[in-house]
């Protein structure tokens, strides 16, 4: 019995492989080449423990403890800043990585049939869940070794063998963990979009509690797997028990997903579904009404995971200006403007990256377009009284106005939050200045997406290659010493730092006729080519 619930198993598994003999390697190039890169740029940057130690100083503070967690300061060497800056933010992209990989081969392909047609064949019933679990083993444990053998092979002095394979493991490790998170969910939703969503949300609420508890209370970051990620202390103790204990649960995920997959139907969730109204509402019945009822669960839960973000970073503003007010190093660094607390003045590095990932569900609606073109589902809507126009028109109107709403949510999260913990409060203007000055470069982010989806929609995926350029550009560009060039290539590199900066009105308002520049050949090209299907 149990071996024809896994039979063909291995078939299975080469198949996967060869759908993506692209995506995966791509995604391990992509992974291994940051890890790598950035402890070479380390040497060169800071050469000596002295530079080393004031970096350290300026990491010392709530606000950096809560985006990339604790580190050892004391010992701050090559390998400690390496792990201290960079693992963390690594762990959520290979998180991301394998939430997408394992939605492609489960729900999406249960939605679109295929698991219909395989399992027609003499084909095991979980043999298909297996066979993506055994992938991404697979997929993780190769980045494992490379990043583990890699990161020793610099022959950098503090980044002993150990620690190097601590590392990789840790990459390794998450990975299999989300994979685990994302299966389970596979079995609870009914549909891919759901699929991401839940385990979206999971990486997310993970993120956040460990930002909470590596400021607050220690005890609360072990309810996180990126609590367990931060507890190892790569390079420094080298604690290997957290990730036994990430690799323990993602097994006993596993073991659920399968006992999920045996006992459900095919196509059908554990997440009841709504039933639907007996008849549709006139908004409903328009193209905006419809693309708004597709993305309505996954708009809520970003939205709600913006105004958390802002919430969970705001909070710690208060212990951000006690830090201030206490450390000589960051006040001669930080030199007061008039009318601007210190705490003020660091707000920019908090809002470049709420405002990176704020673009990404606004892309995500105006790229679901081409997702339901892909899958036949625009075929009738363009059959009836409708234009291609107003088709793609309903969907970015979804996106621009979800973009202003994100920004939105986390400008008033970080203030409300900050308001209330620090004894000056936060000027209200301020901050939501500083979040909604990155706007116009979301748009043209948009417009890029509304560009591919008109003239080259196979490659709309690429935007997300230019959104994680801009974020390493943004995110490791000061740290790493870029030429100012290398941040211009993104739109965020010509945003002005409110409140620090002045406002420059000529750099946006060109970002803007860029972006409607963008939009308008998007509209022609989508009108001009053939609807695939």
């Amino acid at each position: 019995m149990a071996q024809s619930l896994f039979k063909k198993t291995g078939s299975l598994f080469r198949f996967m492989l060869r759908r993506d003999r692209l995506r995966i390697p791509l995604w391990l190039i992509g992974i291994t080449f940051f890890t790598l890169i950035v402890p070479i740029a380390f040497v060169d940057l800071y050469a000596s423990q002295h530079e080393r130690d004031g970096l350290a100083e300026t990491m010392a503070n709530p606000a950096v403890t809560a985006m990339v967690g604790p580190g050892d300061l004391e010992n701050y060497t090559i390998g400690a800043m390496t792990s201290h800056q960079m693992l963390l933010f690594t762990a959520v992209v290979v998180g991301l990585m394998s939430i997408w990989l394992v939605a492609r081969h489960t729900r999406a392909d249960e939605e679109d049939g295929r698991i219909e047609m395989i399992r027609s064949l003499p084909i095991g019933r979980v043999s298909n869940l297996n066979a993506t679990l055994l992938v991404l083993c697979v997929t993780h444990v190769i980045l494992a070794l490379i990043t583990g053998f890699g990161l020793y092979a610099l022959g950098i002095e503090s980044m002993g063998l150990e620690g190097s394979l601590l590392y990789g493991a840790l990459l390794g490790g998450i990975g299999i963990f989300f994979a685990g998170v994302t299966v389970v969910f596979a079995q609870l939703s009914e549909s891919s979009r759901g699929t991401i969503g839940f385990s979206i949300a999971v990486l997310l609420i993970a993120y956040l509690v460990r930002a909470v508890g590596d400021v607050g209370n220690e005890t609360l970051s072990w309810i996180s797997p990126f609590g367990w990620v931060t507890q190892t202390e790569v390079y420094a103790n080298n604690h290997w028990e957290p990730l036994a204990l990430m690799v323990g649960v993602a097994i006993v995920l596993g073991v659920l997903a399968n006992y999920l997959n045996a006992i459900r139907d095919l196509e059908a969730g554990f997440f009841p579904a709504r039933p639907g109204r007996k008849k549709a509402s006139a908004f409903l019945q328009s193209p905006i009404g419809l693309a708004v009822k597709l993305q309505c669960t996954g708009m809520i839960a970003w939205a709600i995971g913006m105004l958390v973000m802002g919430v969970a970073y705001g909070s710690v503003l208060g212990d951000l200006e006690a830090f201030f007010e206490g450390n000589e190093m960051m006040e001669q660094m930080l030199v007061a403007e008039e009318g601007y607390t210190l705490t003020e003045q660091f707000i920019p590095s908090l809002m470049v990256v709420m405002a990176l990932l704020a673009t990404v569900p606004p892309v995500m609606a105006m790229l679901k377009l081409y997702g339901e073109e892909k899958k036949n589902r625009i075929d009738h809507l363009l059959g009836r009284a409708v234009s291609c126009t107003r088709l793609m028109g309903s969907y970015l109107i979804i996106s621009v106005v979800n973009g202003f709403v994100m920004l939105s949510l986390t400008a008033i999260g970080l203030w409300s939050a900050g308001a209330t913990v620090m004894e000056e409060g936060l000027d209200f203007g301020t901050i939501y200045g500083a979040a909604l000055v990155y706007y116009p470069a979301m748009l043209v982010m948009i417009g890029l997406a509304v560009l591919f989806i008109g003239v080259l929609p196979k490659l709309g995926s690429v935007i997300w290659l230019y959104v994680f350029y801009t974020f390493i550009v943004l995110y490791l560009g000061g740290l790493l010493d870029f030429p100012d060039w290398v941040g211009h290539l993104s739109p965020y590199g010509y945003i002005p730092e409110l409140p620090v900066d002045e406002m420059e009105w000529v750099p946006i308002s060109i970002l803007v006729i860029i972006a409607v520049i963008l939009m308008i050949a998007g509209f022609i090209g989508y009108h001009k080519r053939d609807i695939e299907g």
